[in-house]
């Protein structure tokens, strides 16, 4: 009974602190409602591995932005464009490989643009000049002469 008591106490109080808001972190409840979906929907997400809340000492789900965003994501297919959870987490692989191959991109325009600033106009015309990327290396320009 009175642990009972004490636990009540400790959720009237997190209610009170508005749902962990601050710092634009958010509980199940929250985050349930303002979706429109039952908390074991987004139990059976995190079951699926579509969803990976933080988590608190007292294992409480916390919803962060990109967590959040993760679930728009999830409701868009769901909901509007009638995907199925297999096709969901598909495309949320294809979304996360397509990001890193990105930054991949990012990396090797940022190493060119680095090269070519370096270089002298006459070293230019006397040798080839490819992108590349050896396993195990950062990107770089592989030059040769011709």
């Amino acid at each position: 009974m009175k642990r009972q008591r004490g636990d009540r106490e400790r959720r009237d109080r997190d209610r009170e602190s508005g749902e962990r808001e601050r710092e634009g972190v958010f509980r199940i409840g929250a985050i349930a409602e303002k979706y429109g979906i039952h908390p074991q929907t987004l139990r059976m997400y995190e079951r699926e591995g579509l969803l990976r809340p933080a988590r608190t000492e007292g294992n409480t789900r916390l919803y962060d932005a990109d967590t959040i965003e993760r679930l728009e994501i999830i409701l868009t297919l769901t909901r509007h464009l009638g995907v199925n959870l297999a096709g969901v987490e598909v495309i949320l692989h294809m979304k996360q490989r397509m990001e890193k191959m990105h930054g991949e991109v990012q990396k090797m325009l940022v190493v060119l643009r680095e090269e070519l600033e370096t270089r002298r106009p006459a070293e230019a015309a006397d040798r080839s000049v490819a992108l590349a990327r050896i396993p195990g290396r950062p990107y770089g320009l592989v030059k040769s002469d011709r």
